[in-house]
């Protein structure tokens, strides 16, 4: 875990806790709540807590729609009281709305002629965030909407963080809300796929999330009794991955269920890339399931089909654990916000949530290790990474 300030577990109480306003003391205190990035189950219940929990600190709170688009748009905000957060804990998605692409750092501006460039506007959003009188910001978004974050907080925006991705990756926390549901989520679409696949005598690839790692392909694959996962963190090579499975079919039953992550890619060669970052970087990946699936027909004779679940995975009610990790996170960030501990993110340690520097938390990306038991678990039951 990276450095830690102390446990947010404490209750505080808050007519000693709230943050000072020496420049207007009758003035109550102003929170705002994002979120950013791909949406997660569980994203409801945190802005719950946190609207609850402030409230209850008798503070106001207001949500920003869309990212922090809300704040350099006309009517983005939104004000938040009890009833606007009543029975949303169970619910998917975000009542205030998310994007992958508002930041502020490169805001698209169209030139006259017709050309979009990208401009900092940073410092935009700073003075719309005092314009509009807010004392703190509670930022909810997986490893980019987080950087941006670190950004602002190191421009002197008062942020908290909070870790949200289905796709478990941020170093700093043991897990992240919304993993859960997406692994359950693929763990029932690869259940149904076995019956298909054996009254078929088939090969069925699916493709899962994960972006440059494999958490959810190898959680729900090992939970899926799969037959083979590629993860980006093992290269596999086709004519081993084809060899088990011929193997697999020989001894019975007569067919397979390989599981592949979106960000996998082939010893030697390179990830599946639909769409890619200003700078180069892959942005989103996608075609590996049906590019493995022909190579595996094509090599064994075998039927093979293949499956993208894709935005499956982020939709639906998240399961009690990641509603209670949710709601666990929003409280702990208010408490930070209440204690005046900025640039931080709250992060699961069990069996507490903490807080660790919020430039720390985004600056290394969590992958699955490879010797790690899980991946030890799945070669014990003979599950081929095709390596």
């Amino acid at each position: 875990m990276a450095s830690q300030v102390p446990s947010t577990s404490a209750t505080p109480d808050s007519s000693s806790t709230s943050p000072s306003r020496s420049n207007d003391p009758g003035r109550r205190f102003r929170l705002a709540v994002n979120t950013g990035g791909g949406d997660a189950p569980g994203l409801n219940a945190v802005i719950r807590s946190v609207v609850i929990s402030a409230l209850n600190m008798g503070w106001e709170v207001f949500g920003i729609q869309k990212g922090y688009q809300g704040l350099m748009e006309e009517g983005g905000l939104l004000p938040l009281d009890r009833s606007s957060v009543e029975g949303i804990a169970h619910l998917g998605g975000t009542i205030l709305g998310t994007t992958n692409r508002g930041n502020p750092l490169r805001w698209p501006r169209t030139l006259p002629d017709g050309t979009v460039e990208e401009v900092d506007r940073s410092g935009d959003l700073i003075k719309a965030f005092r314009d509009h009188g807010f004392d703190a910001l509670i930022a909810i978004g997986g490893d980019g909407s987080l950087r941006i974050a670190a950004e602002l907080s190191e421009k002197g925006l008062p942020v908290v963080g909070v870790p949200k991705t289905i796709d478990n990756d941020l170093a700093a926390t043991q897990v992240t809300f919304g993993f859960h549901t997406a692994v359950q989520t693929a763990s029932d679409a690869i259940d149904k796929l076995h019956s298909t696949a054996k009254a078929h005598s088939r090969v069925m690839v699916v493709e899962l999330m994960g972006r440059h790692t494999g958490w959810i392909a190898l959680f729900a694959g090992l939970a899926g009794s799969a037959d083979a996962i590629l993860i980006p963190e093992i290269p596999f090579r086709m004519d081993r991955l084809c060899r088990d499975l011929e193997a697999k079919v020989e001894r019975g039953p007569s067919y397979g269920i390989v599981v592949v992550a979106e960000g996998s890619r082939p010893e030697g060669g390179e990830a599946s890339v639909v769409e890619t970052e200003a700078g180069g970087e892959p942005w989103r990946y996608g075609g590996v399931a049906e590019r493995v699936a022909q190579e595996i027909q094509e090599a064994t004779g075998v039927e093979t089909r293949s499956l993208v679940l894709g935005h499956l995975q982020r939709g639906g009610q998240p399961t009690a654990y990641d509603r209670l990790l949710a709601l666990r996170f929003g409280a702990a960030a208010v408490d930070l916000v209440a204690r005046t501990s900025f640039g931080c993110m709250v992060a699961l340690d069990p069996p507490e949530v903490r807080a660790v520097p919020l430039r720390t938390a985004v600056d290394e990306l969590k992958r699955v290790p490879v010797r790690g038991d899980v991946v030890v678990t799945a070669r014990r039951l003979g599950i081929s990474f095709g390596d």
